[in-house]
C-alpha cells in the first residue's frame, strides 16, 4: 500500500491546501493529513482541536484520505503511519528552500522517507492561512478562500467570538 503523509497548522485550511491534498490522494492508496498544533506561530485564529474539526469537514469527500491532530515532529508521524512520502506544497522559491532544507532533516531521522513537492496551482499562488484569517476578520466572502464543507464551522465560530 503506497502512503502518503500531507502536514500543516491549517489555521485554517484553504483551497489550496485541498488541492495539494486532492492531487496526493490521487497518486497514494492511503494520505494522512497531519494537522499540527503549531504553538509557535503567533496569531493563530483556531484551537488545535478547532483546526482538526476544519480538516476533516474538508476532507470528507475523499475516501482514502484521514486527517489527525499530531504534536511531534512529522518524520515521526509518517513513521508511525508507515508511510514512505511526505507530499508538501510549494508556491515560491522560499518555500522551496524551507522545504528542501526540512526534507534533508526528515530524511536523516528516517531514511527512506521521501517529501515530493507539488507546485501550487496557479490559480492558489497568492493564497494563504494568513489571507484567510484576515478575509474571516473583515467578514468578507470566503468562498474564493476555503472548501465550502467548512464554511458553517468558520461562521459559527466567529459569530461566537
Amino acid at each position: 500500500m503506497r502512503i502518503a503523509v500531507c502536514s500543516g497548522s491549517f489555521d485554517p485550511i484553504t483551497l489550496g491546501h485541498m488541492d495539494i491534498i486532492r492531487r496526493t490522494a490521487a497518486c497514494f492508496d492511503q494520505v494522512y493529513v497531519c494537522v499540527s498544533p503549531n504553538a509557535e506561530k503567533r496569531g493563530q485564529m483556531f484551537t488545535p482541536e478547532q483546526k482538526l474539526k476544519l480538516v476533516e469537514a474538508a476532507v470528507l469527500e475523499l475516501p482514502n484520505v484521514t486527517a489527525e491532530l499530531y504534536g511531534g515532529l512529522l518524520a515521526d508521524f509518517a513513521a508511525e503511519r508507515k508511510a514512505t512520502a511526505i507530499v508538501r506544497g510549494i508556491r515560491t522559491q522560499s518555500d522551496f528552500d524551507t522545504e528542501y532544507q526540512q526534507a534533508m532533516v526528515n530524511r536523516g531521522l528516517h531514511p527512506g522517507l521521501e517529501t515530493l513537492l507539488l507546485p501550487a496551482d496557479p490559480a492558489y499562488i497568492y493564497l494563504s492561512s494568513t489571507v484567510a484569517r484576515e478575509m474571516i476578520h473583515y467578514h468578507q466572502p470566503l468562498d474564493k478562500y476555503l472548501p465550502k464543507a467548512i464554511l458553517p464551522l468558520i461562521r459559527d465560530w466567529t459569530e461566537q467570538r
